[in-house]
Parts: structure tokens; C-alpha cells; sequence
């Protein structure tokens, strides 16, 4: 059985053949008994849109100059801070491409200084040169760590599952060349006690040494992104064991490792920013208590077993409890896998000795501080006084918004707040990262180890800013509240643009999949899923038509988007085979922030389910903003 197509490129493991101005790509089916089906002929043509728009910039003619290029990508495509100059290098470019095309079909040496529209379609399937988002760093850099949402792993040791996989240092440097900013450890005393480890407490994980752990964030840390790495500690070490840590990070990192003067921490009303902490490690955990109070032991049910085996009840998510008003019960979490918050429960407390000094190594070296008040959740998101952290789970976040919304989002504007996924999540699967996006937190962290719809949504999130894992927080999030002017994310409020795109066609899944990838004796059944993911108001799902038996879907089908908060929205593309008999078959996906969006006919890159990007899998779009 033959399958007939036609496209710019040759197909894999086809047989190409030269049929006037068209390459024809036979691609081979295995036939079944004597059955054999025909399939019609499908080449990649230039869009109506594109031939419309061509010919306006064109005055009407067959060919392009540089100066009518330079309108075209200035007007319609609305590329910023552009020159003639590089208008000529596109050019340049455009006839590059043309001449390898020729070469290869034709053997044509044609050398014209114009372009023509077959050019400049072949120019807008690369998205290396017409990507569909700003590619470089262009947000301010200079407001205190508190303005920004950062890329936040959660367990960033753990090579699988949340029970039983590996500790190493992959996932971490893994973590950090795909531009995550905030690594988090966790750190154990050994089984002898004299030694530090990373490990996932009362768990079946294998450690890490804690030294691999810091050489490779020294190593890989500022290879995607020059911003500041950021290391979230969950402390459980005795004091000894603490002053070696300290003194293991200050002789790896060095001069890199940033932390301030005890005089700057009495006076700091503000973080500091990315850019001054360019190529710098910080290190935020809760500082251990410098003395502990015999008043405190008045029931040794409060403190852990020397075994481990009870936990402390009076902080954040160590007991599996967060008291809201202290009434509202949020989450209890099994005994085993638990994700404290970091430090809770501390050899201080195992070790019960009344009178303790705490390394001021140690403390010296933490510059985000995880610290709670006491009192009803009101007070806990107090303002005033000292800058610190809140860890809490999603289920805490989930529970605290429905009556605090406003107070955790004032708190954000000037403290930090990490969300982290709930223990229950033993598969490492994630939660939908606008939980906490929408209230102004700034370490949603994820399970960077783990697949699926949450995770796509979170690198695409950080897709943003030239993907240095920094992103603004849009104004709305950190103008003051009064009153008669609070925002509530759950609200309805007025349109404030409405997103246009259109989707052209697909290819190069002929390139990267085998013929039989999707079925064994047909071509694949294109079709492509978008959606909004944003605040509750903008949130929406659409699809195009299904392209039957067809390695080239063209759907040219246009969607519109409304959307009340463009700023914190995510476009979320799926493509899909339709099969008849069972489940869809993945074909790609990508997820792109709307604020990022460069309008005209964009090439979008498609990426796996890893978040991998496809060598050739790509589709043509248009984006336009009313």
C-alpha cells in the first residue's frame, strides 16, 4: 500500500522523486493480505492570507525588494527594533534557502536579489528565524525578588517517583539547564549521624551526597540563565551538622554564594533584585533558633521520637496540619513522603538538649528566611516587619484563598510565598501552577521528574523573558489594595483584549515519527486542540477539524480568545491522531505565554510529552490582538 504526498522536504523513509516544480515523497505501508487504498496528492502551498498580504507589500508584483521587506516585518509581522540592516540579512537568508531548495530539486543556481513568495513561505515554517515569542530578556530586572515568578523545582533530587526512585544530581542538572531557578534539598543526617545526606525522608529513596548536589549547581547553574539560583533547604540536620554544611557551601561556591551583613538584614525592607544577584547562589531556609527554651518541652508529644517516628505540631505542614483561623483543618498527610515545610523539625528538638547555640555559620548564610507568626492566618500574612518566606501546600493555598485572597496577594507584593505539590502526589504529578500564580506566588514548585498538562503549562510559562526563569509579575498583581479597590481573581472583569489566531498547517511529522507511528496501514488523522489557561474568566477550549490520512493537515481555521488578564495567560496548543477505535494519539504540544506573542504568521515549534522540542514538527500560524 502507497501513500502519496508532496511537500519542501524529502519525508522519512520515502522515496523522493522529481515531478516538474513539486518533490513527491512516496511513503511505504506494509499492505494487508491485498488490500490497498489511494491516497490523493497534498503539497504545502503558500496560505491564501500570506499570498494576500505578499502581494500588498509587493505593490502587486511577483517579487519582493529588501525595502518592501522591511515594511512587511515592521507593519504586519510588528517586529520591534528593526532596520533595513537586518532586513538585508533576511534577505541574505531567504536566498540561502532558496538556493538549497534549487540545488536539491532543480540544480538551479538562480541568484536574484528579490524574493518571491515561495521564499518567504519556506521562511516561515523555520522558527529559528520566525519564532512565535520574544526570544531575549526584556522585562525590568531591577525590582526586589518579590516581583517576579521564579522556576521552582520541588524535590529537585529525586530521579522519579516521590517513594522509591533514586537521589542523584541529574534531575538537578537537568533542572537547571532547562533554566529552573530554585532548587530545592533536603538534608538528612546519615545513619551514623557524623555526615550529611539529600534525602527523601522516612521514604525508600536512595541519598546523595550533598557535596555532588552543590558542584553541580556551581557547575550548571548559570548555564541557561545568568539569574540567581535560589537553594530552598528542608532542614533536619543537628548543630554540628549544620556548621558543616555551612562550611561545605561557602568552600564550593565561594565568592558566588551571596548572603548579607548582619546589619544589612536589620535594615533590608526590600529583596534584593535578579540583576544584582546575577551569577549568584542564595540560600533560604527557615533560620534555626539560636537558643531553645526549656518552656517549650512540656509535652514530649509535640517532638519526634529519637526514631523519627512523631513529628512537631506547632509549624507549618511538619504535624500534616495547617490551622486556618485556627479552625479550618487543610490537609493531613501520611507519615511517609511528607514534604515539610523546610526545617520544621530539627535534631535541635530531637536531640531535646535544653540549651543549644545554633551555628552562626548557618544562620549567617540563609538570606530567605522561612519564618511563620503565630495567631489566625491573618496574622501569619501580616506585612510589616520582617521580609520572610511561607512554604504551603497546594491544598493550604487551595483553602486559604476561598476567604484571604486579597491578604495573600498583598503579602506576595512584598514577601515570597512557595507553593508545593500535596504529599499525595507519589506519581511526582503536578497541580495546576495558576493556583498560585493568580495570587501572586512566586515559587510554584514542581516536580520537574514527572509529564503531563501542569508541567507544560509551567515551562511554558518560562518560556517568557527570553527563558531565564524570571518573570515579571504583571501590575495588576502588585498595585497596593484598598478597600474599594481589591482584586479577587475569581471576579468577572471587562475584556481587556481579544487574542486572534489562525491555524494554517502542520509538517515534519513525517521527519521525526516513522511511517507506521501512529497507524499501520494509513496516515495519520490530524487535528489540533487550543486553550486558554489563565484566570477562571479566560480559561477556554477549542479545536480544528480533523484532517483524515494526511502527513500535512492544512486546517486554515481561526479561533478568538477574550481574555480579562492577557498578562497571566497561557495559549496551550495539543496536537492529536484521531483514532477511531480507542484513544487519541499524542502528536505534539507546546504552550506559549499570550504577553509573549509576536503577531503575524508565526513558525510554533512543536515540543514532546518531556517537553522536548521536535527537531521538525512545526505549525504555521497567525497571531493578531484586538
Amino acid at each position: 500500500m502507497h501513500y502519496i504526498s508532496a511537500s519542501f522536504r524529502g519525508t522519512h523513509g520515502g522515496e523522493e522523486r522529481d515531478m516538474g516544480n513539486k518533490m513527491v515523497t512516496y511513503n511505504k505501508y506494509k499492505s494487508f493480505l491485498f488490500f490497498i487504498k489511494k491516497y490523493k496528492l497534498t503539497e504545502l502551498v503558500p496560505p491564501e492570507d500570506l499570498k494576500e498580504v505578499f502581494s500588498k507589500f509587493a505593490g502587486g508584483g511577483s517579487h519582493m525588494s529588501v525595502e518592501q521587506l522591511y515594511q512587511f516585518l515592521v507593519e504586519h509581522q510588528g517586529e520591534e527594533n528593526f532596520t533595513l540592516s537586518d532586513s538585508e540579512k533576511i534577505v541574505d537568508k531567504v536566498l540561502q534557502l532558496r538556493r538549497t531548495h534549487q540545488e536539491t530539486v532543480h540544480g538551479d543556481q538562480n541568484r536574484e536579489t528579490e524574493i518571491t513568495l515561495d521564499d518567504i513561505f519556506r521562511f516561515f515554517l523555520l522558527d529559528e528565524f520566525n519564532s512565535p515569542s520574544k526570544t531575549e530578556v526584556h522585562h525590568d530586572m531591577n525590582a526586589p525578588l518579590s516581583h517576579y515568578f521564579i522556576y521552582t523545582g520541588h524535590n529537585s533530587y529525586l530521579t522519579g517517583n516521590q517513594l522509591s526512585s533514586d537521589c542523584s544530581e541529574e534531575p538537578i542538572i537537568k533542572a537547571l539547564q532547562r533554566g529552573v531557578r530554585v532548587i530545592e534539598l533536603d538534608l538528612w543526617p546519615t545513619t551514623n549521624k557524623d555526615d550529611i545526606k539529600v534525602d527523601h525522608g522516612w521514604t525508600l529513596t536512595n541519598p546523595v551526597s550533598p557535596i555532588k548536589c552543590l558542584e553541580s549547581i556551581k557547575k550548571y547553574g548559570f548555564v541557561a540563565s545568568q539569574y540567581p539560583v535560589i537553594i530552598t533547604i528542608e532542614d533536619h540536620l543537628t548543630e554540628e551538622l549544620r556548621a558543616k554544611f555551612a562550611e561545605m557551601a561557602t568552600q564550593i561556591f565561594g565568592e558566588i554564594l551571596y548572603y548579607p551583613q548582619p546589619e544589612e538584614c536589620l535594615s533590608l525592607t526590600e529583596f534584593p533584585s535578579p540583576e544584582s544577584l546575577k551569577n549568584r547562589v542564595i540560600i533560604s531556609t527557615k533560620p534555626p533558633k539560636e537558643r531553645f527554651e526549656s518552656n517549650r518541652i512540656k509535652d514530649n508529644r509535640n517532638y519526634p521520637a529519637l526514631d523519627g517516628s512523631s513529628t512537631e505540631s506547632s509549624e507549618d505542614e511538619s504535624s500534616g496540619k495547617e490551622s486556618l483561623d485556627s479552625t479550618i483543618e487543610v490537609e493531613i498527610k501520611s507519615t511517609n513522603g511528607r514534604d515539610r515545610d523546610e526545617g520544621d523539625t530539627s535534631s535541635c528538638e530531637c536531640d531535646r538538649r535544653l540549651s543549644q547555640e545554633c551555628s552562626p555559620d548557618y544562620r549567617t548564610i540563609i538570606t530567605i528566611h522561612n519564618k511563620k507568626l503565630k495567631g489566625s492566618l491573618k496574622d501569619k500574612l501580616k506585612t510589616d516587619g520582617e521580609l520572610r518566606r511561607l512554604s504551603w501546600s497546594e491544598t493550604t493555598l487551595e483553602k486559604a484563598s476561598e476567604s484571604h485572597g486579597t491578604d495573600i496577594i498583598r503579602f506576595t507584593q512584598k514577601n515570597i510565598l512557595r507553593v508545593y505539590p500535596r504529599a499525595t502526589r507519589v506519581k511526582s504529578t503536578n497541580f495546576k501552577p495558576h493556583l498560585g500564580w493568580m495570587y501572586g506566588a512566586q515559587m510554584v514548585a514542581f516536580n520537574m521528574q514527572g509529564l503531563g498538562k501542569s508541567l507544560w503549562l509551567m515551562q511554558g510559562m518560562f518560556r517568557a523573558n527570553g527563558g531565564c526563569g524570571y518573570v515579571k509579575k504583571p501590575e495588576i498583581l502588585m498595585q497596593k489594595l484598598q478597600c474599594d479597590n481589591e482584586f479577587d481573581p475569581k471576579m468577572i472583569m471587562p475584556v481587556k483584549k481579544t487574542l486572534k489566531l489562525k491555524i494554517y498547517m502542520g509538517h515534519g511529522w513525517s521527519l521525526d515519527f516513522s511511517p507506521t507511528h501512529f497507524d499501520m496501514f494509513s496516515p495519520p488523522d490530524f487535528y489540533t486542540k487550543v486553550s486558554i489557561v489563565g484566570m477562571p474568566a479566560d480559561v477556554a477550549k477549542k479545536k480544528t477539524k480533523v484532517i483524515m490520512d494526511n502527513w500535512f493537515p492544512v486546517w486554515n481555521e481561526e479561533f478568538e480568545f477574550p481574555l480579562t488578564v492577557p498578562e497571566l495567560a497561557l495559549l496551550q496548543i495539543q496536537v492529536k491522531d484521531k483514532d477511531q477505535g480507542g484513544k487519541d494519539d499524542f502528536a505534539g504540544q507546546t504552550c506559549l505565554p499570550v504577553s509573549e506573542l509576536k503577531l503575524g504568521f508565526r513558525s510554533v515549534p512543536l515540543y514532546n510529552e518531556k517537553g522536548e522540542q521536535f527537531k521538525s514538527v512545526k505549525l504555521l500560524m497567525r497571531f493578531q490582538f484586538e
